[in-house]
């Protein structure tokens, strides 16, 4: 069974994947260590630790993580509302309910939870990538950002590529392509095989202008085991700008062989390439 620690660790990444680009970047961490500053908060969301109450809520989030990680968050939701009424002093059992909201986009209940959790450990700054996320998804652009750079200002972090990340595709959602372009190069140096980062990084050069550029990083994308209908479909429209055709022959069949019914096929079968 996945520990829920990992999926707290991990669940930024992975809304990012189901929400934005549907690839299978795996899961992957451990629980985060609150900094020095953080020790106040840690004390208040742990005062339970070690109470019968509180096992009783570990059991039910590391149940609430399995069934987030496999996409049944009904499952999910009812294991992480058990946890919360077990011991409503547990910040991970707000945080992980948050998240569970968020992957349903039920975005006011989300936004509660993850507050809490947030009163709870303050400092965390798991919980405030996520709430950075939220944000984002609800286009407050400005306070998405506000709250990756205080998650990105933790003494500690570990976990830092992985909110430069998110905090470019919002850069991209907002417009703002220079500040994408440097978040996106910066996570993209530390961790070259993520696929999300390659594909948003290759989307925000190329509409920079610089196809070629944005070539390298689609064809690593395409040219590896995470590939999926948004990436080929990019690859696609970048092989076009710089008239290689038997490329996005290639490609084209492949988006529709694997993914016949998906938008960026039909787009493609319209010829809808500047859509």
């Amino acid at each position: 069974m996945v520990s829920w620690h990992s999926m707290l660790r991990g669940a930024g990444s992975w809304l990012a994947i189901m929400l934005l680009a549907a690839s299978s970047l795996s899961l992957q961490g451990c629980a985060h260590q609150p900094a020095s500053g953080d020790a106040g908060a840690a004390a208040v969301s742990d005062k339970g630790a070690g109470t019968d109450a509180r096992k009783r809520a570990h059991i039910r989030l590391e149940l609430a993580a399995s069934y987030l990680q496999s996409g049944r968050t009904d499952v999910a939701l009812d294991e992480a509302r058990q946890a919360v009424a077990a011991d409503p002093t547990y910040a991970e059992a707000w945080h992980l309910r948050g998240l569970v909201y968020l992957a349903q986009r039920e975005w006011a209940r989300a936004q509660s939870d993850l507050d809490r959790a947030r009163e709870l450990k303050p400092n965390d700054p798991d919980i405030l990538h996520n709430l950075g996320w939220l944000r984002c998804e609800l286009k407050d652009y400005d306070e998405a950002d506000a709250l990756f750079k205080q998650a990105l200002a933790t003494p500690g972090y570990t976990e830092r590529v992985k909110t430069q990340a998110a905090q470019g595709v919002c850069y991209e959602r907002a417009g703002h392509l220079k500040l994408a372009h440097e978040a996106l190069l910066h996570a993209y140096e530390f961790d070259a095989r993520n696929p999300v980062v390659g594909l948003h990084l290759a989307s925000v050069i190329f509409a920079q202008g610089d196809a070629k550029r944005a070539q390298f990083y689609i064809r690593r994308v395409n040219n590896g085991e995470y590939s999926d209908a948004a990436s080929l479909w990019l690859g696609i429209k970048i092989e076009r700008a710089l008239k290689d055709t038997q490329a996005m022959g290639q490609l084209a069949e492949q988006l529709n062989k694997r993914y016949p019914s998906s938008k960026e096929a039909l787009a493609l079968g319209r010829g809808a390439f500047d859509e």
